[in-house]
């Protein structure tokens, strides 16, 4: 064999070894999209061993979230939680949709953990942090605000809180069921300064008419809350 065919031979596996690593590369890719990973943690209630799930997921138009979901055999706590990827957004962002017809609540709804959710014709507002990410539809959301807010303290009534309390819960608890079976039409508001919050647009790619997204610049208080006041972005390789 001559010199000019060896180096033929030389390149020839070169590249094939190049074209495995890139397969390589794809297919652990694609695994970690198709393949739940499961791995030990411990139960938030009682500290019992646990075994949490995780997915990597693509929501389309929007972006790719990691989905967790831990069961404790112990005592039978679940929890789920829904990261999006990417880290925060350059910009907050606020979804309106206005709930008209009952199809509404089959939409798919991404809140983070950092998403306010609102109903002002119930003038109800409930903080990001008090409901945790869920990815789910609207209905479901609907469905954990309303389990988040029985079992608060605070809104939870009971035997021991005032009977007006009681009166004020139980009243809220009608309307609240109405918007839930989309009985009247209202608006639901997620605004999320992280930008990671997402509702699906039944239309796209053209624009939804019931449903409006807005950007906007955080305020300082909004930063301190994400602890972006205290990142050094500026001259970072300097020092």
């Amino acid at each position: 064999m001559d010199t000019q065919e060896e180096l033929k031979t030389t390149e020839d596996s070169a590249l094939e070894m190049v074209d495995m690593e890139e397969e390589d590369t794809a297919l652990t890719e694609e695994r970690l999209k198709e393949e739940v990973l499961t791995f030990p943690t411990n139960c938030h209630q009682c500290n019992a061993p646990a075994e949490t799930n995780m997915k990597l997921t693509n929501i389309p138009y929007f972006k790719e979230v990691v989905i967790m979901a831990t069961v404790c055999d112990m005592c039978g706590t679940k929890t789920n939680e829904v990261k999006a990827g990417g880290g925060i957004e350059l910009l907050g962002k606020k979804i309106t949709l206005k709930v008209t017809d009952p199809t509404d609540m089959s939409r798919d709804v991404l809140k983070s953990e950092t998403c306010s959710i609102a109903i002002p014709e119930l003038e109800f507002e409930m903080g990001g942090h008090a409901l945790g990410g869920r990815f789910t539809t609207l209905e479901g959301l609907m469905n954990n605000v309303m389990e988040s807010i029985e079992q608060n303290s605070i809104w939870g009534g009971g035997d021991g809180a005032a009977p007006d309390v009681n009166e004020r819960l139980a009243k809220f608890k009608v309307k609240f069921k109405d918007c839930v079976a989309a009985n009247m039409n209202y608006s639901i508001v997620l605004d999320d300064p992280a930008g990671n919050s997402y509702m699906q647009n039944v239309y796209a790619p053209e624009e939804d008419p019931e449903l409006t997204i807005e950007t906007y610049e955080r305020t300082f208080d909004q930063n301190e809350d994400l602890g972006l006041n205290d990142m050094k972005v500026e001259g970072y390789e300097e020092s």
